[in-house]
């Protein structure tokens, strides 16, 4: 179980709040906030295959489109009890619920034709996912997209109202007798009908409501006018309560009948839930990796890990809303076959802790079943614990110095690491005396690489780099930085150490001349002679590199050169043959006459 402090100080958490605005509901909202890695790879590549049928289905067109739901664990917790009456309203949302999951299903079911076919994985997900239909048109012939009760909800609901209707209308043709009869209208304030309290009434001026034989049901804001039911509809109003009543008795009925309906059915409701849940979920991961063109990675057991145009997936997202893509710069890392540990040195800012952050984070993508934004050459391996020591964890509260946070970690991480264990450490030997600090972090990382757990740890310590360099299993990366400019590049390079570049920083940020002279007085001659000696090994390197590519160039051309040259000694053989075969026919054009004289000469002699 990868610990959530881990998973909160790689930011996971933030990466599933942007993938959970994909959501079409709460609950794949909340069960996308609450994804974990996954400890067993069948499931892990499960998940992978099904995203991948969901991304190809968007690539031909057929993009998986989930209509909204709602959560309806409270409407199948309401009807549990007997003769429980659920609201028309909660099953517009179990409605809702089956309507996308039979569109969801449907859908899947008709990419079946999609070349390739989809994988077993989706197929298994949705083989009982059907949106349950009988149900479903048993719903939509009860109830409206509103939550009301429609007519056709049973023959007794029908009956009571056409019935209802029946009195309303003959109770509103005798108030508009009532209201036209000049005996009667000189008392009225206006010729209006309208209801009070449920039952049909006229408005008569106060001082002659004595003048109107009926009920009084109200009187106006004003107290200028008495809302009266005549007398002569009295009978008529009373039997349309009645209606009412037994009308909403049967409404009653309708609404438990319905919650008995969903409680025999609930686990089978439950299932067509989670399923929906589920696939939302996956949706919404395929719609976030397709945007950002990410890719499956593949899951190993042999602790290998390599990455090739690696991108961390919130600067990503991030540089995209900028639209400054080509900001984020891919690294590459391939690490775990001979080497387990890799000490990643490079000036301050340089993005030594966004590098081990994009490794840290792009592997828990990948337990978790997600693309990743990297080339698609990659592969994972499967660990099932994560420990991660970034960002300084000093406390006053707990009465913890930054060095005594970091050690507190590493000795949890003594504790705890394993050969199924990934390590990622910022600033290792950091927050005490640079020589002890630097000796107790080698000691540390040979202990952790004694237990066989893959490690990436970044510093500044020279010594912690001559380590790195001397141990068997261990390698030195490093952060370009741009001498001329004296700006990092932001780029990984596996194989040797960086320097610090603290004072050149310093120097680009507009610190004064005669500080930064002063300081490289101070930093003495042995160190300063190691600072040379590194860069002189990157200018080494460099040139090398470009000595390398210019070779590589004159292969290029000697190869072109030697193809054209096999192209003109082809061409001139073709040509020799053409040439020799024309000559064989001229000679055989020109022996043809001459053979025939001879013949004729011949037999002019035998004669």
């Amino acid at each position: 179980m990868i610990p959530q402090n881990s998973l909160i100080s790689l930011e996971f958490n933030k990466l599933l709040e942007i993938i959970a605005q994909y959501a079409k509901s709460d609950a794949s909202k909340s069960a996308i906030l609450n994804i974990t890695p996954l400890s067993n790879k069948q499931e892990i590549e499960n998940r992978f295959a099904c995203i991948e049928d969901i991304m190809r289905m968007s690539q031909k067109a057929m993009p998986l489109d989930i209509l909204p739901f709602r959560d309806i664990e409270p409407l199948l917790q309401k009807v549990q009890p007997k003769d429980a009456v659920p609201e028309a309203v909660e099953l517009v949302w179990l409605m809702e619920l089956l309507s996308s999951a039979y569109n969801a299903a449907t859908q899947i079911r008709v990419g079946a034709g999609l070349k390739p076919a989809p994988t077993t994985a989706i197929n298994e997900l949705i083989k009982n996912l059907t949106g349950m239909p009988e149900l479903l048109n048993i719903l939509k012939r009860s109830i409206d997209k509103d939550g009301g009760i429609l007519d056709s909800a049973s023959p007794e609901l029908s009956e009571l109202r056409r019935e209802k209707r029946r009195i309303e209308t003959k109770i509103r043709k005798s108030l508009e007798d009532i209201t036209r009869d000049e005996n009667t209208a000189v008392f009225l304030q206006d010729n209006f009908i309208t209801q009070r309290s449920g039952r049909w009434v006229i408005p008569v001026r106060m001082d002659s409501k004595g003048h109107v034989q009926g009920v009084v049901h109200d009187v106006s804001r004003t107290g200028e006018t008495a809302f009266i039911e005549p007398i002569s509809i009295i009978g008529l109003s009373n039997e349309l309560e009645n209606i009412i009543a037994d009308e909403k008795a049967e409404e009653i009925r309708i609404l438990k009948e319905l919650g008995l309906q969903i409680r025999k059915q609930a686990d089978e409701i439950k299932d067509e839930f989670r399923t929906l849940v589920y696939l939302d979920m996956l949706k919404s991961i395929a719609m976030f990796a397709d945007r950002f063109r990410m890719q499956i990675p593949e899951i190993n057991e042999q602790s290998i890990l390599k990455l090739s145009k690696a991108r961390h997936p919130l600067l990503l997202y991030s540089a995209v809303q900028k639209n400054r893509i080509k900001d984020v710069v891919p690294i590459d890392v391939n690490i775990g076959e001979d080497k387990s540990v890799m000490v990643i040195t490079g000036p301050n800012a340089g993005g030594k802790t966004v590098t081990i952050k994009t490794i840290g984070l792009l592997s828990v993508m990948a337990l978790s079943g997600m693309p990743v934004p990297a080339d698609s050459s990659i592969t994972i391996p499967l660990f099932h614990n994560l420990l991660v020591d970034i960002g300084d964890r000093q406390s006053i509260a707990d009465n913890l110095s930054t060095f005594t946070a970091h050690l507190s970690n590493m000795m949890e991480f003594l504790k705890k690491a394993d050969s199924s264990t990934l390590v990622l450490i910022d600033e290792l030997g950091t927050g005490t005396d640079p020589e002890e600090g630097a000796a107790l972090a080698c000691a540390i990382l040979k202990e952790l690489k004694g237990k066989g757990s893959l490690i990436f740890a970044t510093t500044h310590l020279t010594d912690i780099k001559v380590f790195a360099h001397k141990t068997e299993g261990m390698a030195n990366a490093s952060m370009e930085f741009d001498h001329k400019t004296l700006a990092p590049l932001y780029r990984l390079r596996i194989g040797e150490p960086g320097q610090s570049f603290a004072i050149e920083t310093a120097k680009r940020y507009g610190m004064p001349e005669s500080i930064i002279e002063s300081a490289r007085i101070m930093l003495g001659k042995g160190r300063a002679e190691l600072e040379n000696l590194l860069h002189d090994l990157e200018q080494k390197r460099r040139h090398y590199e470009n000595s390398v590519g210019d070779i590589k160039k004159h292969e290029r051309e000697l190869t072109e050169r030697e193809e054209k040259l096999q192209r003109l000694l082809k061409d001139a053989e073709a040509k020799k043959k053409e040439i020799f075969a024309k000559a064989q026919r001229r000679k055989k054009s020109l022996q043809r006459p001459i053979k025939r004289y001879l013949k004729l000469l011949q037999m002019q002699k035998g004669r």
